[in-house]
């Protein structure tokens, strides 16, 4: 399951199995999320903020949204209801870009019933289904976290496939700040050497749900060319965006690939790794 439609999350709104995560955010308001959940959310869902639930330290060196450590994770997920056996929707108002991060971690994690609502409250609310300022209280669950180190990619090995053709780097920016026409977020414009671009709202429809499967996979498999899903490494700005064009591959039926957790802002720390500027990679 990777999707779930506003039709089935409804019918599911009283199943204690279903646990819902609001993962509203704006990078340049980290309280705007929390203000959007208070005057308005699906009836269940906890609030998920990005910048401490799906982030870790930041060092000044591991980009600005490290990874957390998987326990902590584990027991943020577990305070709000989270079982082994637990089925997870998560949603946000910016087409899964936020909502992908929960997706991606809570599998790194070892959740199997992990999914994006499609459309996210956008749809949910065009529709008029139901909206609440209540928040709903959680039986707290148990959860053990069993991480899967071969989900992510650390630099040391991103840097590695700059010399090996058969592996790939999907940048999900939009494509100025691929380019390094502006980049109003990190202080180095510019890109990976040899990176791919594909901003991740090419995977949406304008309504913000996604496209078929079929579509996804034609042009991935376009993008990629020769190399394979499980050689490939998504990464943006930091590390949150690049979930949103992880979560569409596995969605679009070529799994494997691995997340640059760092990313751009993770790589520029350290003067000394290159970069490229302009369309080609």
């Amino acid at each position: 399951m990777f999707l779930v439609s506003t039709a089935q999350l409804k019918s599911h709104l009283s199943d204690p199995t279903w646990v819902v995560f609001d993962c509203r955010h704006d990078l340049a308001d980290h309280a705007k999320g929390a203000r959007l959940y208070q005057e308005g959310h699906i009836p269940g869902a906890q609030f998920a903020p990005v910048e401490t639930a799906l982030a870790g330290p930041k060092s000044g060196t591991n980009g600005r949204h490290p990874l957390p450590a998987p326990q902590v994770f584990a027991d943020f997920l577990a305070a709000h209801g989270v079982s082994a056996t637990s089925t997870v929707v998560a949603y946000d108002d910016s087409g899964g870009l936020y909502a992908a991060r929960l997706w991606w971690m809570a599998r790194w994690i070892g959740l199997k019933s992990v999914a994006l609502l499609d459309g996210g409250i956008t749809r949910w609310t065009a529709e008029c289904r139901p909206i609440t300022t209540t928040v709903r209280a959680v039986q707290p669950a148990e959860l053990k976290a069993l991480a899967n180190p071969g989900m992510v990619r650390e630099t040391k090995a991103v840097l590695g496939y700059l010399s090996d053709p058969a592996c790939g780097i999907i940048d999900a920016r939009a494509a100025e700040r691929f380019r390094g026409d502006v980049d109003t977020i990190d202080p180095v414009a510019g890109h990976i050497p040899g990176a791919l671009n594909r901003f991740y709202r090419e995977n949406l429809h304008a309504d913000l749900t996604f496209r078929p499967a079929a579509e996804l996979k034609s042009e991935f498999t376009a993008l990629l060319g020769h190399r394979s899903p499980v050689n490939v490494v998504h990464q943006c700005g930091s590390g949150i965006t690049a979930c949103a064009n992880l979560f569409a591959m596995e969605y679009a039926g070529l799994p494997g690939s691995r997340l640059y957790a760092g990313s751009w802002s993770e790589w520029i720390a350290d003067p000394s790794r290159p970069v490229a500027r302009g369309t080609a990679g």
